[in-house]
């Protein structure tokens, strides 16, 4: 195991008693599979990210190892010994498997990746890595990423193997590369937001020379797929610190090619026409919604905060008055938010999510003190459907304002409005706001059969149910019928 060194011995003592601690709860599992490949005559190490969480104090139970095993020779021994083995990622040389085992007498599953010494490289036409398989364990290690990424401990025997400075800059919180970063992103410009990610997970500071080159190759992550990217931007916003990736990427230009919408929210201010900045209010609004989230981060909520204001800069008008204006940016922002996702491959379901509270975090402004009427709440809650948790949480966090009598209010008004919904939930049960006629009892009292006048008919009832709340079935009737005269 690493040494302390001289420079900061207390520092690396310390990872040194964590890495042992971690490295002890895993070994049944690790050494066993590391015997394995001795008596097949190979070479086995834990690497990469485990390696580094490992000295971190945060190893969970996904261990990445690396060997001078063919993927072909890795099957033969891993599949009478795991409880699943999978094969999704052997073209680039990773055996997947399942191992479960009584760690500390508790029955754990252990997901484990295996990937052959390899080195990869992009040309500069292609979205997919070229793989050629290595033959030492300093070879696999400098085409990783950084240096806290590029350390291993062989096994059984515990040998720690940290020849670019891993853990060095581990100490230090610093992200650099173990070559060159030009080199390094040249081989796969991915690893550019991996920087980003890093930082925000991390919260560690990207060396000086690492940004210079993410900044002057920037256009190099258009090579790679809308898939990877939105991957890496997932994990970035899902981390601790979004904030400090999202300014790298943007500061260093790549956010100009994975999220333009982003670095457009630095709107110039004008000495005439003083107005919030966009960018910063994003960014503090993303945070304060990951303040209020109650389960562990939320995708759906951290993305929709992210580009909520994303139609102000196509929506900003000088006013006569001095005032600027964004009218309907909400409207234009969801059409954006829309074309964004689809175009980083989003699934369908959040992609309508995401746009839809985009459309729907102005509504509250319109409630000002408490002038809705009860059918407008219904409304409020019919339109925002399963995501109305996230809508209150959506509209809270959009509250910058430094006025602290404006943000009292404004959150008190809040508050009237979810006590609102609640009594009105209580007596009505708006989450399944149906009208107090279906379909069937429709075409029964109108004497019809199937077709466009009943889905109009049901539209009317729908309508009243939201206007007047539960009428009962004789009122409902009457009503329909009253309509239906009139309907000629």
């Amino acid at each position: 195991m690493p040494n302390a060194n001289e420079d900061n011995p207390s520092a690396l003592s310390q990872v040194q008693r964590r890495a042992v601690s971690e490295l002890l709860r895993v070994s049944p599992v690790a050494d066993d599979l590391a015997r394995r490949f001795q008596e097949a005559g190979f070479s086995l190490a834990l690497v990469g990210g485990s390696v580094r969480d490992a000295l971190l104090g945060r190893l969970g139970n996904d261990l990445d190892f690396t060997t001078d095993a063919r993927p072909d020779d890795v099957l033969k021994i891993v599949r009478p010994w795991a409880d699943a083995v999978w094969e999704v990622g052997i073209a680039f040389g990773t055996v997947g498997a399942q191992k479960d085992a009584r760690v500390d007498d508790v029955q754990q599953s252990f997901q484990i990746e295996i990937t052959t010494y390899r080195s990869e490289a992009y040309d500069r036409t292609s979205r997919k890595p070229e793989v050629a398989y290595g033959d030492s364990i300093e070879e696999d290690l400098v085409r990783r990423d950084f240096t806290v990424n590029a350390m291993a401990v062989a096994l059984p025997e515990k040998e720690f193997v940290d020849p670019y400075g891993g853990l060095d800059d581990l100490s230090a919180r610093v992200l650099r590369t173990p070559g060159t970063p030009e080199e390094s992103f040249s081989d796969d410009p991915l690893r550019m937001m991996r920087a980003a990610r890093f930082a925000a997970q991390l919260d560690f500071e990207v060396a000086p020379d690492v940004v210079a080159a993410m900044t002057d190759m920037a256009g190099r992550i258009e090579i790679v797929s809308a898939e990877r990217v939105r991957d890496e931007l997932n994990k970035l916003v899902l981390s601790a610190h979004p904030r400090k990736g999202l300014t790298l990427l943007v500061d260093t230009g790549l956010a100009d090619h994975v999220l333009p919408e982003l670095p457009a929210l630095r709107l110039e201010r004008d000495e005439h026409h003083r107005h919030k900045d966009v960018y910063d209010h994003t960014l503090i609004v993303l945070e304060q919604a990951m303040a209020l989230e109650e389960n562990g981060p939320d995708l759906t909520l951290r993305i929709a905060a992210l580009l909520h204001d994303i139609g102000k800069p196509r929506t900003r008008r000088f006013e006569s008055d001095g005032r600027v204006s964004f009218h309907h940016h909400e409207v234009v922002g969801a059409k954006m938010t829309k074309k964004r996702m689809t175009a980083l491959k989003y699934s369908n379901d959040l992609v309508k999510d995401v746009s839809r509270l985009v459309e729907l975090h102005l509504r509250f402004h319109g409630y000002g003190t408490g002038e809705w009427t009860d059918s407008a709440v219904r409304r409020y809650v019919r339109d925002a459907g399963p995501l109305l948790d996230r809508l209150h949480k959506l509209t809270r966090s959009d509250c910058t304002t430094r006025n602290k009598r404006k943000a009292t209010a404004l959150s008190h008004a809040y508050d009237g409005l979810e006590k609102r919904i609640a009594e009105l939930q209580e007596q009505e049960e708006l989450d399944a706001i149906r009208p107090d006629l279906d379909g069937n009892q429709i075409m029964e009292i109108l004497g019809i059969g199937p077709g466009p006048a009943i889905g109009q008919a049901y539209k009317f009832m729908l309508e009243l149910r939201l206007e007047n709340g539960p009428m009962g079935h004789d009122a409902a009737v009457t009503a329909l019928k009253e309509w239906w005269a009139e309907q000629g």
